[in-house]
């Protein structure tokens, strides 16, 4: 299904979007609106006389508590489910965050380490049970466009946050992380009333119907280190790991760059701005194109023009080759994003859920390891390090291209068929 007769719009997406994933997509919203620790959280601490060393060691150890937590949320929606996976990520994220301003001052630096830990793993381990519930939900047709309708919503709720947040700092600074866990504690009460407690996949075509799932027989059960066998998988996580590494260089290594070429500050919220502007108004309506390439192709090249935005910024530091460069990396993380995304969440329910926490802990260790890298070989290459992004990227893409190679295009009733003709050659 390639061209445009059949393809599927934007609103016709829309329109056919279930009401289990619109209060599911609402709660993403809600919760990224208000999500404030990992953004704001250095300034809070450095605000209530703490140093830099010690807050930079507090956002280190979110950053670890997310890693574990993406593991923790997978082997939570295999064995309890998504919904309930969410509900209880969502309450423990918001006792924690809001357990935050009681203890700020600086003589309890052990206890906020252990408490930002516990809140970033919380707040990463309801990702897997939204993204299978989502999956689920939503029509085999529509899980690319899906997932790039949670990226929209997450992206809506980041650009509006801080505009939230600032509001806030200036009434009291501990509305931060009060509001971070009435947000969090918001979804988890909607994702209770409006999520169903089982959620197979759709058996009729109503909009919105989500059937329980058919009683099958006992599959067996895949463990983490049972999925490291499958070899495409696993190429499949070192290009997330690899992908997360240099798009983490455009929030670390950007802002170096864009001082040290004598450029105002002011260039690099340009960049920003463009890149959540590009993102809201764009990503739907190329991933309504884009959800019809093969999963290698999506993949692998939007994965290698993401990594061509910022090699250009090796060229030059003049605002214009930094916002061109800046266009073309949105655009390729455009195109790979969704199915990169979607593609765990299309394994067989036996291992679905270890399956995207898997995806979310490699990304977490490839956000969390590329901010220290980077700006390490900044001070070591200068702008050389873009052309390390430039190589960590070809390779990323071949990752992804070899990984998804049998990702999609393939044909349940074919399968069903040829069942159904090997169990009647047998009789």
């Amino acid at each position: 299904m390639t061209d445009d007769a059949k393809r599927i719009g934007v609103f016709a997406a829309l329109k056919a979007t279930p009401s289990t994933a619109r209060f599911l997509l609402g709660g993403v919203f809600v919760n990224q609106m208000g999500a404030f620790v990992q953004t704001f959280l250095v300034l809070y601490l450095v605000h209530n006389d703490w140093s830099m060393k010690r807050a930079g060691i507090c956002l280190g150890a979110y950053s670890l508590g997310a890693l574990i937590g993406g593991l923790i949320g997978g082997e939570l929606t295999q064995r309890l489910g998504p919904r309930n996976t969410i509900v209880i990520a969502m309450t423990c994220s918001a006792l924690l965050v809001a357990s935050l301003p009681f203890l700020k001052d600086p003589s309890n630096f052990a206890y906020v380490a252990v408490l930002i830990g516990a809140a970033g793993a919380a707040t990463a381990a309801y990702r897997p049970g939204a993204s299978a519930l989502l999956n689920a939900v939503m029509p085999a047709e529509l899980r690319v466009m899906a997932f790039s309708m949670m990226r929209t919503a997450l992206n809506l709720g980041a650009v509006i946050g801080p505009f939230a947040a600032a509001a806030l700092t200036l009434a009291n600074w501990d509305l931060l992380y009060w509001v971070d866990g009435a947000t969090a504690l918001s979804y988890a009460l909607l994702s209770l009333v409006f999520l169903p407690g089982k959620a197979g996949k759709r058996t009729d075509g109503a909009p919105g119907a989500a059937a329980e799932a058919p009683v099958e027989a006992p599959v067996e059960k895949v463990g983490y280190l049972a999925m490291l066998r499958d070899t495409k998988f696993v190429l499949y996580l070192a290009s997330m790991t690899l992908s997360a590494m240099f798009y983490m260089q455009f929030m670390a290594v950007l802002p170096l760059k864009v001082q040290a070429d004598g450029n105002p500050t002011a260039l690099y919220s340009s960049a920003l701005a463009l890149s959540s502007g590009l993102l809201i108004a764009l990503e739907l309506k190329i991933t309504s194109y884009v959800s019809e390439w093969k999963a290698p192709v999506a993949a692998g090249a939007g994965t290698f023009v993401m990594a061509l935005g910022l090699t250009a910024y090796a060229i030059s530091g003049s605002p214009v080759v930094i916002l061109l460069g800046t266009a073309v990396f949105v655009s390729g993380m455009m195109v790979s994003g969704p199915t990169l995304w979607a593609h765990p969440a299309g394994k067989p329910e036996n291992v679905k859920g270890r399956a995207i926490g898997s995806s979310q802990a490699a990304f977490s260790l490839g956000s969390a390891t590329g901010t220290t890298l980077g700006v390490l070989a900044w001070g070591a290459f200068g702008n050389g390090v873009w052309l390390l992004c430039g190589a960590a990227g070809a390779l990323a893409a071949l990752f992804a291209a070899y990984g998804l190679s049998e990702a999609r295009d393939k044909n349940p009733k074919k399968d069903v068929d040829e069942v159904a003709e090997a169990e009647a050659a047998a009789v």
